[in-house]
């Protein structure tokens, strides 16, 4: 792995890509990783990212994971990546256990349908958490609450700030978001995104396919106030041909 910017380093090791990738440490943080194609697709025309991803991409999005206190998805990604839970590599278990943190970080996913196989890997973990609103299914969400920690914030859609605000006085401040789309672009619109990584592929989708009417980008459905909005970026690396854009948000530093 190469940085491009803001300094030139010819192989970053471990202990630097690591510095790459920290987390402030004087505040809650909130940061997504996505990945994107060439042509600006957020998914394969078979709808999942692993076909737009590289190996590369899946060692960066492993390591993006390793120190955060929850990762923040939304259901729709949840079934279409066909989630299983967390993993974190050994290396990173002393840091996690010095910061007080459990061993992996727990799933908050975000639904207002609640439609889950509750039988399924990521209800076995009692860590699991799901953030919905006073409009999901009473029958749904009596018989979530019995497998997993569910917050309920907004009326007819997920109140997003209030969710963030409740995370943080769980002591989860450091929020690693995988999107999808849906999620992230109203992340955005709320203002609550620090943070963007942004790994550019070297791959093509293309478009016009029979079966998919578009191929979405990494924002989605959701209009975001006040665009375009600037982006400062903090690093680029390279490896095999794949980029890695680390940007934060108007008025957002992670000194």
């Amino acid at each position: 792995m190469q940085m491009l910017l803001p300094a030139y380093v010819a192989d970053l090791d471990e202990d630097g890509l690591d510095a790459a990738y920290a987390w402030p440490a004087d505040r809650p943080w909130l940061r997504v990783n996505m990945v994107s194609t060439a042509d600006g697709a957020a998914r394969s025309p078979d709808g999942v990212t692993h076909d737009i991803s590289t190996d590369e991409d899946r060692a960066v999005f492993g390591r993006l994971r390793a120190l955060a206190d929850v990762v923040l998805v939304g259901a729709a990604t949840v079934r279409e990546e066909n989630y299983k839970g967390v993993r974190v590599r050994q290396r990173y278990a002393a840091a996690r256990a010095a910061a007080g943190q459990p061993p992996v970080p727990p799933l908050a996913i975000v639904s207002r349908s609640l439609s889950f196989d509750l039988t399924g890997p990521l209800f076995q973990d009692a860590g699991t958490i799901v953030v919905t609103c006073d409009a999901a299914d009473p029958d749904r969400l009596a018989r979530l609450r019995q497998v997993a920690d569910v917050l309920v914030h907004g009326d007819h859609d997920v109140d997003l700030r209030a969710a963030v605000a409740d995370l943080h006085a769980r002591g989860l401040r450091r929020i690693h978001s995988e999107g999808g789309p849906h999620l992230l672009a109203e992340l955005a619109a709320a203002d609550l995104l620090d943070e963007l990584q942004l790994t550019l592929s070297p791959k093509l989708a293309g478009g016009g396919y029979e079966d998919r009417t578009d191929i979405t980008r990494i924002l989605a459905s959701t209009p975001l106030p006040g665009a375009p909005r600037p982006l400062t970026l903090a690093h680029l690396l390279a490896d095999g041909g794949t980029l890695f854009l680390r940007y934060l948000t108007a008025g957002r530093s992670a000194a």
